[in-house]
Parts: structure tokens; C-alpha cells; sequence
């Protein structure tokens, strides 16, 4: 924690991705998942503009409020699903592609190139017609199923240059076992970048989920801000009208600082997998305790 507050990106970006999560968990728990709609509720009514209605409504008079929140919960679960789902792969793979070498490394860049000859966005529309998934984490995995491939090649890259390094070979003359070079020796050094990669996906999870959604191609199971984009411009008008502009800002606005507070977080993910970093916050809490005693 010490490492992460050090760093304002870091900060930034783990207090937007906290707010989102006190969202999911919290804010759920306390607004209504929908209120409005009935013969009396205000329609098109804007931000601040009537009481009980603090984001406004749409053309059907429903809060926006209770759309937004309890959209939250499932992008966040297939931005974790996703994303973990294609991290991990490219991750194991790519490491033992680039460490072994020889016949292993031969048949997974095999794999690798075949996967990332298949385009993504048709077999994602064919995965989600055939299976037509309902849960969350599994339209995450479908969103990323082929979002692995370009990782593990670039994964593979860095540890074709890590595995010749000295303390490396250090590690294999005094035969330590495989699992232990790359847990200790070759991962932390790639973290950053892997983390990185993470959250490019996990980006990559919520712009195509929206996208999908908005479409009509995902099934509507649950909220998403992909279907209010969807309803603001296709009922309300919304790039047309200055009267119900909000109702189309509202969702991007949403998505945004999402995204946003990802890419700050990983920009200053280096000090949390920097051994020498971690080392230094290390020496420096050793030296103030004895004061704070």
C-alpha cells in the first residue's frame, strides 16, 4: 500500500477502480434497481432537474441512476472474468514457450500463430449465437477468447531475452527447479508489462461488451450502459437533441473513467513488481519503525 500511494498515478487510478467496486457492492445495495416508468413519472427530465431523480430520466420516465449502478456489477465481473481468463494463458504459455525452447516452444508459437489468424469479432458473434450466454463471466471469457495469442507472442519475446541473462543462469546451474526460475526469476520482470496487457483487455472487454450490446448481438440478461447507449439514441434521440444529450453522456461518461482509472493504475504498477523498489519501501519502513516505537 505504501509502494501504491507512492505513485499519483497509482493513486488516481486505485481510488476510481475502488469507487467503481464500493458501486457494485454498496450503491447496488441501497438504490432500488428501478424506479419511474409509472403514468406520472417525469420524462426526459435532466440532471438536477426534479427531485428524487438526481441523474435524470429517460423517455419512459425511469431514473438513470439505478441504470448506471446496477450496470456495474456485471461489466466488472466479465472485465474480471476476461481479462484474467486471457492473462493467464498468455501468460503461462508464453513464459514456458520462451524459457524452453526447442519442440515445446515449436508447437505453442504454433498454436499461438494459428489463434491469431482466427478474427476476433466474427468468432466472438459466432461463440455468442451458439451458446447464447447469460452469465457474465462467461460472455467476459467469450469477449477474450482469442485475445491471448498476440499477448503470449510478446510474452514469449521478453523472456527469449530474460532466459540468457546472468542471474538466470545462475539459477540453473545451481539446478533449481523450473517452477521457481520463472516464479522468482523471470516473472517479476515481466509483471509490469503483463499488467499492462491485463488491463488492455480488460479495456478491450468493456468497449466490445458496450459495443455488442449496443448492437443487439449480446442477449439482454442484465443491465449494461451498452443498452442505454442503445436506447438514448435509437428512442430518445440523443445526438440530435440538446434536450436529451445527458441520457447518451451519462453511460460514456461511465466507460470512460473506468478505462481511465485501469490505464492509470498499470502506469505505475512498476513499483509494485520492481524488487529493487519494493526493496528500498523496505529499508525505509525497517528505519522509521524503531522512531514510531
Amino acid at each position: 500500500m505504501r509502494v501504491i500511494w507512492s505513485d499519483w498515478r497509482t493513486r488516481i487510478g486505485t481510488l476510481i477502480i475502488l469507487f467503481y467496486v464500493f458501486v457494485a457492492t454498496v450503491l447496488t445495495q441501497v438504490v432500488p434497481e428501478s424506479k419511474g416508468g409509472g403514468p406520472g413519472s417525469p420524462r426526459y427530465a435532466g440532471i438536477l432537474e426534479v427531485p428524487g431523480y438526481p441523474l435524470g430520466t429517460n423517455a419512459n420516465g425511469e431514473s438513470l441512476l439505478p441504470k448506471l449502478v446496477h450496470a456495474t456489477p456485471p461489466m466488472l465481473q466479465m472485465i474480471i472474468a476476461g481479462a484474467v481468463f486471457s492473462t493467464v494463458i498468455a501468460t503461462a504459455l508464453g513464459t514456458v514457450s520462451g524459457y524452453k525452447g526447442g519442440l515445446v516452444d515449436t508447437v505453442i508459437t504454433t498454436i499461438m500463430d494459428i489463434a491469431m489468424t482466427i478474427p476476433g469479432l466474427p468468432l466472438i458473434i459466432l461463440v455468442v449465437v451458439i451458446f447464447e450466454p447469460e452469465s457474465p463471466y462467461l460472455i467476459g471469457v467469450f469477449l477474450a477468447i482469442n485475445a491471448w495469442a498476440g499477448l503470449a507472442r510478446q510474452i514469449r519475446s521478453q523472456v527469449l531475452e530474460l532466459r540468457d541473462k546472468s542471474y538466470i543462469e545462475a539459477s540453473r546451474i545451481m539446478n533449481r527447479p523450473l517452477r521457481a526460475i520463472i516464479t522468482d526469476d523471470i516473472l517479476p520482470n515481466i509483471m509490469p508489462f503483463v499488467l499492462i496487457s491485463f488491463v488492455n483487455t480488460a479495456r478491450g472487454v468493456i468497449f466490445g461488451s458496450v459495443a455488442l450490446f449496443y448492437l443487439g448481438v449480446l442477449p439482454v440478461s442484465f443491465p449494461n450502459w451498452g443498452i442505454m447507449l442503445n436506447n438514448a439514441y435509437s428512442t430518445g434521440g440523443a445526438l440530435y437533441s440538446w434536450d436529451s444529450l445527458y441520457w447518451i453522456l451519462l453511460p460514456m461518461i461511465t466507460i470512460v473513467m473506468l478505462s481511465f482509472g485501469l490505464v492509470l493504475f498499470s502506469q505505475g504498477t512498476e513499483r509494485l513488481f520492481n524488487p529493487r523498489i519494493r526493496a528500498r519501501h523496505a529499508s525505509s519502513i525497517d528505519e522509521t519503525a524503531p522512531m514510531e516505537q
